[in-house]
């Protein structure tokens, strides 16, 4: 379009065009030439205006993104070495419990296996203060004359859960 603009004012310039209706002709055309250079200039102006703030809410947007990957890696990260945290610790546990079960008796730990399954992974549970602490009720009078009179190692059952009772010197009993 500037080329022909150009074209065109060299050739009104030149005194080619000697009829004044092709004059008029070309002015108005060189005329029409820049409102629409000025037009779709406006436009370009207006594209890049565009265009800038679309980078500038783009960087934001990758900022964002950036920020929330690095969260998103911290969580990541700390959920895994609390996962790793707690197998080491499983697997101390388990050690443990191995080393505890090659104590006791085969038909007792065959009966705290039992009850674990049937109470929802709890099989034997703390008596404190004439309370139960795996079903949270306490043994009327009679059940805590029992307990007081069984001997050391018997093995005693709550009546209400049904889980071993296991007796401590904190017990008050």
């Amino acid at each position: 379009m500037r080329q022909r603009a150009t074209r065109d004012q060299q050739r009104l310039d030149s005194g080619a065009v000697s009829s004044p209706k092709d004059l008029e002709s070309l002015q108005r055309e060189i005329a029409s030439l820049a409102k629409r250079q000025g037009d779709l200039e406006d436009v370009v102006l207006e594209v890049m205006e565009r265009r800038e703030a679309a980078q500038e809410r783009n960087a934001e947007l990758t900022e964002r993104v950036s920020s929330v990957q690095a969260k998103t890696d911290d969580a990541t990260a700390r959920r895994d070495a609390a996962l790793a945290e707690l197998d080491a610790e499983a697997a101390s546990v388990t050690k443990e419990r191995e080393i505890v079960a090659g104590s006791v008796p085969a038909d007792l730990l065959k009966l705290y296996d039992k009850l674990r399954e049937q109470q929802g992974g709890v099989g034997a549970a703390r008596l404190y203060q004439r309370r139960c602490e795996g079903c949270r009720l306490e043994l009327n009078i009679t059940e805590v004359n029992e307990v007081k009179a069984a001997a050391p190692d018997t093995v005693l059952r709550c009546e209400n859960c049904r889980r071993i009772l296991v007796r401590t010197s904190e017990s008050g009993l």
